[in-house]
């Protein structure tokens, strides 16, 4: 039996490029998305399968998950790629565009998580890859919010592969850089608070300086790759750091004391 994904978020960028990479590669893939009726590119690729998901929909979640399961036979690797970014300074965020931010990057990601696992357990085995970022593990200013989901997502993907490792069921966690993808424009929001200008002079100057990051950067497609190693490399690593000088960046951090990283940050990012 051909070995399946089931993948959130592929309408675009990293969650698309993952789809294309797995179909090449022979697998069967359930693509969801919250509007699968306005996508056309994946619907011609072999082996794909779209179906109506919102993560911060528990019904649509177990609903896309039995379609899955009943329409390829299996689910081998769920992939939990949902998500987006926001920017700008915390006070001009409003509480609702806060809790979406967690309800899509947080809540989403452990209610795909906590509705496949039953399925996984009875198996005894399954991969749960979770799209982290190396902001999951450093910050940059403006993205406050936006790393504090990513920081979620990597404690509770660290912590769950303990509980896990008793049924063979693997967690990872994939660190992208800066790629090149919608999410610096369409997948990103940005906080604005009528009467709060005191703070556009600083997100003036760091605004352009992260678009140059993206500039440059590399496309979806070597996330799709390291995804795709993740999902069949049989090791217990958990952190697959990919693209826009990740590794590196990670590895500073590391050695690094924390005060001179942070004045490195403000350096390039403050010019």
């Amino acid at each position: 039996m051909k070995r399946t994904l089931f993948i959130t978020g592929s309408s675009s960028g990293i969650g698309k490029a993952t789809v294309k990479y797995f179909s090449k590669k022979g697998w069967n893939v359930a693509a969801t998305m919250r509007n699968p009726e306005n996508e056309s590119e994946l619907t011609k690729h072999e082996n794909v399968k779209l179906f109506k998901l919102d993560v911060t929909d528990n019904e649509s979640i177990q609903k896309a998950i039995n379609e899955a399961i009943s329409h390829f036979g299996n689910i081998d690797v769920l992939v939990n790629n949902a998500g987006y970014g926001t920017v700008g300074a915390f006070e001009a965020a409003s509480s609702q565009q806060i809790q979406k931010q967690f309800d899509t990057n947080v809540f989403g990601l452990m209610n795909a998580t906590r509705a496949i696992l039953p399925y996984f357990r009875k198996k005894k085995e399954g991969v749960i890859i979770n799209i982290a970022s190396v902001g999951g593990r450093m910050t940059f200013p403006l993205y406050s919010m936006y790393h504090a989901t990513k920081w979620a997502v990597e404690g509770f993907s660290e912590s769950l592969q303990f509980e896990l490792n008793q049924f063979n069921i693997r967690v990872k966690i994939i660190e992208p850089g800066p790629i090149k993808t919608d999410f610096y424009d369409r997948s990103q929001e940005l906080f604005k608070k009528d009467g709060l200008p005191d703070y556009d002079d600083y997100q003036n100057i760091i605004m352009p300086n992260m678009q140059n990051f993206s500039a440059n950067a590399p496309g979806p497609e070597v996330v799709a790759k390291k995804i795709y190693k993740a999902a069949t490399d049989n090791r217990k690593k958990i952190r697959y750091p990919v693209g826009g000088g990740a590794p590196l960046i990670l590895f500073l951090r590391r050695i690094i004391p924390g005060n001179w990283f942070y004045a490195i940050i403000k350096l390039v990012l403050e010019k």
